[in-house]
């Protein structure tokens, strides 16, 4: 069992910067950030693979960076120039062996 925490949402004007960190009980070795909206489907933000390489949604690529600690417990998302769209409900997830785990979902609102 993984427990992810995360912390860092909340309510910045648009152009501004938020930083999101999702913590993990248990040293992973891939990890990520997915996101939803009110009435959407949820969708990729970025995801950070065990050798290292990153994956963007397309809607982020140039303003989000992911990124996460040596101990591989710890992956940080910092987002730059914020839009109204980018307003939703952000989860951490982990895949850890076969099993995937999600956090409770941190809330990120952009106002125009």
């Amino acid at each position: 069992q993984v427990q992810l925490v995360e912390s860092g949402g909340g309510l910045v004007q648009a152009g501004g910067s938020l930083t999101l960190s999702c913590a993990a009980s248990k040293t992973i070795f891939s990890m990520g950030w997915y996101r939803q909206a009110p009435g959407k489907q949820r969708e990729l933000v970025a995801f950070i693979f065990s050798g290292g390489s990153t994956n963007y949604g397309d809607s982020v690529k140039g303003r989000f960076t992911i990124s996460r600690d040596n101990t591989k417990k710890t992956v940080l998302l910092q987002m730059n120039s914020l839009k109204p769209e980018d307003t939703a409900v952000y989860y951490c997830n982990a895949v850890y062996g076969i099993y995937n785990y999600w956090g409770q979902g941190t809330q990120v609102t952009v106002s125009s």
